[in-house]
């Protein structure tokens, strides 16, 4: 998952950087530019433009990020799919974002999806919300599970 979302990340960032200048936007059809176009903006902070010109912290944050995942993802227990697939999404977008901010004279993220009451973001940005908040209701849900008594083999509780 976390291929899929950097290679789709990367691709559409390539295509909004090759034909929309950097202030400029794109539409289906003008009618629909007031509730979606394109609009390619450059984006120094975190998701949604918050927090801006903090990108060397950005940086660090990310790589933490990732490894910390990394780690974690390969001591998750294989049922977890639903855990394994927000991990997955955040990866892929928190890789996405990352490579901008490294290979970007300004260290800046390429966002073009504006769908004009929302801040502009992109397809990285999209990916870490949805894996968050997948992630957010398994814990939640795991949260007000009643635990199962452990057996040992011999007979009896743990």
């Amino acid at each position: 998952m976390a291929a899929v979302i950097f290679a789709l990340d990367q691709a559409t960032k390539y295509l909004v950087l090759r034909y929309i200048p950097e202030g400029g936007s794109w539409s289906f059809h003008p009618t629909l530019a007031r509730i979606f176009q394109f609009t390619h903006i450059t984006n120094s902070g975190a998701a949604f433009g918050s927090f801006p010109g903090l990108g060397d912290v950005f940086k660090f944050v990310a790589v933490f990020v990732i490894i910390g995942i990394i780690i974690f993802y390969y001591h998750l227990p294989t049922e977890y799919i639903g855990v394994r697939l927000s991990l997955g999404l955040i990866v892929g977008g928190a890789m996405g974002n990352l490579l901008d901010r490294f290979v970007r004279i300004n260290e800046a993220v390429v966002d073009f999806v504006d769908i004009g009451f929302w801040p502009i973001f992109n397809v990285a940005d999209i990916s870490i919300l949805v894996g968050v908040g997948i992630l957010a209701y398994y814990l939640w849900n795991e949260e007000g599970r009643p635990k199962q008594e452990k057996f040992h083999p011999e007979g009896g509780k743990a």
